[in-house]
Order: structure tokens, then sequence, then C-alpha cells
């Protein structure tokens, strides 16, 4: 993860964006996972996905999907 990413991620934490988690989460599961690293991947994958479910954003769906597909949760219906 990058500098700035986990800056924007701290920021985003102490200002309670939650839409900005979701977004920020999911660009460093996207890193990750281009970088070969399924388990990082799917560790910021999951908080995107938390911080999705909580805010109610359409996002939940698609990275429950992504989760799932990786055999790291079971696909939920929305």
């Amino acid at each position: 993860m990058t500098h700035d990413l986990e800056t924007a991620l701290l920021d985003a934490h102490a200002s309670g964006d939650n839409a900005a988690l979701v977004q920020l989460y999911t660009q460093a599961a996207n890193q990750a996972a281009q970088e070969g690293q399924t388990d990082a991947s799917c560790f910021f994958l999951t908080h995107a996905f938390i911080f999705a479910l909580e805010s109610g954003a359409p996002e939940a769906a698609a990275l429950n999907a992504r989760l799932a597909h990786l055999g790291r949760a079971h696909l939920l219906s929305f």
C-alpha cells in the first residue's frame, strides 16, 4: 500500500467518512491483488465490505461477490 493511500485511509477513519473508506479499502484490495497478495487483498476487501454494509452503500453486493469468488465469504442476497 502506498503512503498516500495509507494517509487517506487514516484521514477517512478520523473523519468517519464511510464512503471514502469503501473506496479506499477497495483501492488497497485492488493494488494487493495486482501484486499477487491474495490474503492482503481479501483483508482490504473485507474492510471495504463491512463499511459498505454499515453505510448501505451499493458496492456491498459487488464486494461480497468478490469475497465469495475467492472463497472468503458466502454469497449473500441483497
